[in-house]
């Protein structure tokens, strides 16, 4: 069947209903149509349009379809338009009165867009668990080694030792942000679309506030218009995926470093690791190149919507109707990414002896000399040029920090007085790094505890014990 027809004298092609069809990927709101379907059943009976015998009969056949529509089966054959054609075919079969009545009063337009609404806020809450999952696990592994000390980066060079779980903590701080931004994005989404017509508005009165109460919306989208040509709610969410995705990345190309030969100071589970068809030595890190590697996919199923929705005139046009193909794709790709990344966290092991190794090695000392000598009243500039000199003149003699001792600290340098021997131990010139945000010790303390605290409050917000 079709919900349009009238004004045609002839049918569609086969080649056009075969192209413009997408029953083979919105068959996936088939829920949120029914849900939705069921609640404007109602709205019809109260504007007098059904009677209330009509509407109980639309409600149990609904409630049918939606006890069967998780069967496979139940799409077997299926040539219908879409899922909203789909869904009002199967209860005709059922009560063809009703379903004859059941349109009135609706658009398409004003359906699709609280069907991929109602999917999408489930969507989005579910993303949510996840992250917190994934930020819990991180901070778990924070908590195994409290006290370890590894170097910190910059151009991929041994730069300053940082405390593992303040490394772990930026990660935690980005999920966190991840988090909240699937939360403005979900609440983008949750506004009742219903009552924007097909642009226009709806000729039917009816409570749209009550309605949105009722479907758990907390409210309503504000001008028909923009209702009808919005898709900046799915936008919303595929930036959100697209940046925590990019946060996966991120950590999977640290691991995927760090836990290399070359490294040598992480451990990834063997659960989470494969190995290789030819070299019997190999263990490699697929889940993290996979994590890696699904980025681009999601990153390129913002872009393709964004250009989609770019010169698309007031109000609705078809090309929306190919918002859905990158949305299920980003969310499946996000929710697969979130839990391999949970999984490889949980299953990573820290070599702190390794990581104490690469930074007593390396000369991540070497800013706190000079900021120590720039206390002590040594202009900076020539703090970090006596700390640089004393670098080249090690790196010349193979000498580590450990290797100098405090008389030959002295002796290199007026400035360097025997006192200041103690920070060539990485250890003890974090102790200056004490403001909130830094690795001092205390402050790594206090942060972890400050997470532990922030996320019960995301656990409590998504829904989870």
């Amino acid at each position: 069947m079709k919900l349009w027809g009238g004004r045609f004298e002839g049918s569609p092609s086969e080649i056009f209903e075969r192209f413009s069809g997408s029953l083979a990927f919105d068959r996936r709101l088939i829920e949120a149509d029914i849900e939705g379907t069921l609640a404007w059943a109602r709205v019809l009976e109260k504007a007098g349009i059904l009677t209330p015998a009509e509407r109980r009969a639309a409600e149990e056949a609904l409630t049918a379809l939606r006890a069967e529509c998780t069967d496979p089966a139940f799409f077997a054959g299926a040539a219908d338009e879409d899922v909203h054609t789909l869904v009002i075919r199967k209860l005709g079969e059922r009560v063809p009165g009703v379903a004859a009545k059941i349109h009135t009063g609706r658009s398409r337009n004003e359906q699709i867009s609280l069907d991929t609404r109602l999917w999408l806020r489930a969507e989005i809450d579910a993303a949510r668990a996840r992250l917190v999952d994934l930020a819990a696990a991180l901070l778990d592994l924070a908590r195994a080694w409290p006290d370890a000390i590894i170097p910190g980066y910059t151009h991929l060079r041994r730069a300053q030792a940082v405390l593992w779980p303040h490394y772990l903590l930026a990660y935690f701080e980005m999920l966190a942000r991840d988090w909240e931004r699937f939360g403005q994005a979900r609440a983008r989404t949750n506004l009742l679309p219903l009552g924007a017509g097909a642009l226009a508005g709806s000729g039917f009165p009816f409570d749209r506030e009550a309605l949105a109460r009722e479907l758990g919306f907390d409210g309503i989208t504000r001008n028909s218009m923009d209702t009808a040509a919005d898709r900046d709610f799915v936008l919303d969410f595929l930036y959100a995926a697209a940046m925590t995705m990019l946060h996966l990345s991120r950590l999977a190309e640290d691991w995927i470093l760090y836990s290399s030969e070359e490294f040598g100071w992480l451990e990834l589970g063997d659960e989470v690791t494969s190995g290789s068809s030819l070299m019997p030595q190999k263990k490699n890190p697929d889940s993290l190149e996979l994590i890696r590697g699904k980025c681009g996919r999601v990153f390129g199923c913002f872009c393709s919507l964004f250009t989609t929705l770019k010169g698309l005139p007031l109000t609705y046009n078809r090309d929306m109707q190919e918002d859905k193909p990158p949305l299920f794709e980003a969310a499946d790709e996000l929710a697969g990414s979130l839990e391999m990344a949970t999984a490889v966290v949980r299953s990573a092991r820290l070599k702190p002896e390794r990581a104490a190794a690469a930074v007593e090695e390396s000369w991540v000392v070497a800013t706190d000399l000079a900021e120590s000598l720039a206390r002590t009243g040594v202009p900076f500039h020539r703090a970090h040029e006596l700390v640089g000199k004393l670098v080249l003149e090690s790196l010349k003699r193979g000498r580590r920090p450990a290797d100098w001792t405090p008389e030959e600290l002295a002796a290199f340098a007026p400035e360097f007085t025997s006192e200041l021997g103690r920070l060539l131990a990485p250890r003890e010139g974090m102790k200056s790094r004490n403001l909130p945000g830094g690795t001092a010790p205390e402050a790594v303390r206090r942060a972890l505890e400050e997470a532990s605290a922030r996320l019960q409050t995301m656990r409590a917000a998504s829904g989870k014990s």
